[in-house]
C-alpha cells in the first residue's frame, strides 16, 4: 500500500516569538535538531513506502517549502527526481478546506491514494511506534475510515481537545465516540484515569475519496467550493494557486467539526512515541535535554548560578547570573526575557507588536 503525505503548513507559531514570527514561523526552523520541523514531518516517514508529498501553505512560504522539502525529499521518496506538489493558499480557512483540497490533489496523483495529514510543527520521539500506527491506520483507512491518532496521555492535560475511544480494538484501531474541547484539571485528571481518552493529535488517515465524501455529506458547501478551488487552480511549474474566488468564499472551519466530530466512519489508533505539539517556549524545555543544572542551553550562552532555564542565544553572547525558571531567546532583532510559568503570554506580545503594524 502506498501512502500520500498531506503536509500542512500554514501556522504562524507566534507562541514561539521572537523567533517564529511572520514570513519565518516555527515551522521553518530547527528548533529540536539540525532540520527545521517540516523537514522532520517528511522524514518520520522514511522507511514506508510513500509517494512524494502534498503541502499545503500560504503565498509567503512558497519558496520556503520549495526549498525545504526538496532538500530532504530524495531521502525519503525512492523516486529522486520526484517533486512535492505544493498548494497555495489565497488566505487561511482553517484545516478542513486545505485538506479537502489536498485530497483533490492526491486523487489526482493516484486515484485509490490513501493519505496521511500531518501538522508541520509537532516533535514525535519514537519514530518506529509513529511508523507502526500509520500502517495500522493505513488498514483501517483500506476499508473505508477516517482513522484519527489518540496521543495516549501521560498527565492531566488542559491544554489540548481530547478523543474518547470505545469499544475492543480491532485491527489496530478503537471507534471513534466523540471529541471533546480543552478541560479544566478536574475533568483531565478524570480522562486520564478512565483510560478511554486521548490528547487530540491533529494526525489522519484515510483514503482521499472517503474524506471528500464524507465532507460532501457533513459539509457541502465547502466540499464544493474546496473542489472547485482546486479545479479553478493556476498550475505554475512548481506551484498550484488554489482559486481565490472559489477558496474566499468558504466559512472555514477545522477537520474536526467539519467531518470528524459528526461522521459514523471515525476510528482511533492510540499512539505512544513523545509527541509533543511544541505549542510554547516551555513546551521545547520539557522535551530537550538539561545540562547539570536543568538548563537548556542554545547558542554563545555564559550562565552563571542559573537554573531550570530555557537559555537560546543569537549572534551575541547572553550571559546570566543567579537565575531559575526563566526562558530568554534572543532572535536579530528581538530579546525575549519571561518568567517560564508565564510564557504562554508571549503570544500576546506578537498581537501588540502586529497591532503597531
Amino acid at each position: 500500500m502506498t501512502i500520500i503525505p498531506i503536509i500542512l503548513s500554514g501556522g504562524a507559531g507566534t507562541r514561539l516569538w521572537p523567533l517564529s514570527w511572520g514570513d519565518h514561523p516555527k515551522q521553518f526552523l530547527p528548533l529540536v535538531s539540525e532540520r527545521t520541523m517540516i523537514q522532520e514531518t517528511l522524514l518520520r516517514l522514511k522507511g514506508l513506502e510513500i509517494e512524494s508529498p502534498i503541502v499545503s501553505c500560504g503565498e509567503a512560504h512558497r519558496f520556503m517549502v520549495a526549498q525545504q522539502i526538496g532538500e530532504i525529499l530524495p531521502e525519503v521518496v525512492s523516486a529522486s527526481s520526484a517533486a512535492p506538489t505544493i498548494l497555495l493558499e489565497p488566505m487561511a480557512k482553517n484545516t478542513a478546506p486545505a485538506i479537502a483540497a489536498a485530497c483533490c490533489a492526491a486523487i489526482k496523483q493516484n486515484k485509490d491514494a490513501v493519505v496521511v495529514v500531518l501538522p508541520s510543527d509537532h516533535v514525535i520521539a519514537d519514530v518506529k511506534a509513529f511508523q507502526n500506527a500509520v500502517r495500522a491506520a493505513a488498514v483501517n483507512a483500506e476499508k473505508g475510515y477516517l482513522v484519527t491518532f489518540g496521543i495516549v496521555p501521560t498527565f492531566p492535560a488542559t491544554g489540548y481537545g481530547y478523543v474518547k475511544a470505545c469499544g475492543s480494538e480491532s485491527d489496530g484501531a478503537y471507534t471513534l465516540e466523540k471529541f471533546v474541547e480543552k478541560p479544566c484539571l478536574e475533568k483531565a485528571q478524570e480522562y486520564l484515569e478512565s483510560g478511554e481518552y486521548a490528547w487530540n493529535s491533529g494526525m489522519f488517515v484515510f483514503k482521499a475519496s472517503t474524506f471528500l465524501d464524507e465532507l460532501k455529506i457533513h459539509s457541502p458547501e465547502m466540499a464544493a467550493l474546496s473542489i472547485e478551488a482546486f479545479e479553478k487552480a493556476a498550475v505554475e511549474t512548481d506551484f498550484i494557486r488554489l482559486d481565490k474566488d472559489s477558496f474566499g468564499k468558504i466559512k472555514g472551519d477545522s477537520i474536526d467539526y467539519a467531518v470528524m466530530e459528526k461522521t459514523q466512519k471515525g476510528r482511533v489508533v492510540k499512539l505512544n512515541a513523545g509527541w509533543d505539539d511544541v505549542g510554547s517556549w516551555s513546551a521545547l524545555y520539557d522535551i530537550s535535554n538539561k545540562d547539570e543544572n536543568m538548563n537548556v542551553i542554545k547558542g554563545d550562552v555564559i550562565a552563571l548560578d542559573t537554573t531550570s532555564s530555557y537559555i537560546r542565544g543569537g549572534k551575541r553572547t547572553i550571559a546570566t547570573i543567579g537565575l531559575d525558571d526563566v526562558v530568554i531567546v534572543d532572535s536579530d532583532d528581538s530579546l525575549l526575557v519571561a518568567a517560564k510559568g508565564k510564557i504562554q503570554d508571549v503570544k500576546k506580545i506578537a498581537e501588540t507588536i502586529k497591532a503597531r503594524g
